[in-house]
């Protein structure tokens, strides 16, 4: 059965078993392996892992793909919205998330799995090229901003491949790249350096402290106070500032 690819859902189907090969390394899957996967899709991937892996949480919003998802029993197919679900209840809990994540949730659904969900501790995702640019950027870059200072606090890069558009079909319009990363160790303050990050970038055009001030995290005065306690001039912006210089900027800030 044919089924046609939703636009609005950023779906671009897996279709090439080649690869799934290169997942496997990247992703280092073991037999004991809880993963979750976040558009299954037409079930390439899901297949693949479930043959791989003690249980694949699979979660799909499209129902109309029901029919191509694997009826395994270690196969849960979980239906809706991931950014809406509760991921983090998922019995037994994940370890890996592993996925060819639709293209318009990406970043807000790795994001939001650094702290929302605690139980993994390896990421294995294909996404915009861009996006797995953005993740791992370097301070004063172009793709530097604030999905690359959280996802640099939490992980570190352990794997990158670039991809190309011929494994996928519709065939998209950007080049793609599966991106590995493993969990090191959250901030303990990370829920306040998430606000400072969000806060900093907002407005990248402005200083740092004029950037804090407007989305009312703190006094412009308060922002220049902490930028002169890192050693930082008060006219710097928040691209200049390393991963670890925001949590010293949060801590200073309280």
């Amino acid at each position: 059965m044919r089924v046609r690819a939703k636009k609005e859902l950023g779906q671009h189907f897996l279709v090439d078993q080649n690869i799934l090969r290169v997942i496997e390394r990247l992703a280092e899957l073991a037999p004991d392996d809880v993963v979750l996967e976040i558009g299954p899709g037409l079930g390439v991937l899901t297949r693949f892992l479930a043959d791989r892996v003690a249980l694949v949480h699979a979660v799909e919003v499209d129902h109309s793909l029901e029919p191509h998802l694997p009826a395994r029993d270690n196969v849960k197919v979980h239906w809706g919205d991931a950014l809406r679900l509760d991921l983090a209840a998922l019995e037994p809990p994940a370890r890996k998330v592993v996925a060819n994540l639709p293209y318009n949730v990406a970043t807000p659904i790795v994001v939001e799995s650094l702290d929302g969900l605690p139980s993994v501790e390896f990421w294995c995702v294909m996404v915009q090229l861009e996006v797995a640019d953005r993740f791992f950027a370097r301070p004063r870059t172009k793709a530097y901003g604030a999905v690359s200072v959280l996802v640099q606090l939490a992980a570190e890069r352990v794997g990158f491949h670039s991809v190309s558009r011929e494994v996928f079909r519709p065939r998209p319009k950007v080049d793609s790249a599966l991106v590995a990363f493993r969990r090191t160790r959250l901030p303990d303050n990370y829920t306040l350096v998430k606000r400072v990050v969000g806060a900093g970038f907002a407005h990248r055009r402005k200083t740092l402290p004029n950037s804090l001030a407007l989305a009312g995290v703190a006094t412009r005065e308060a922002g220049e106070a902490a930028l002169r306690a890192l050693g930082r001039d008060a006219a710097t912006r928040a691209e200049a500032l390393a991963p670890a210089e925001f949590v010293a900027l949060t801590e200073a800030l309280a």
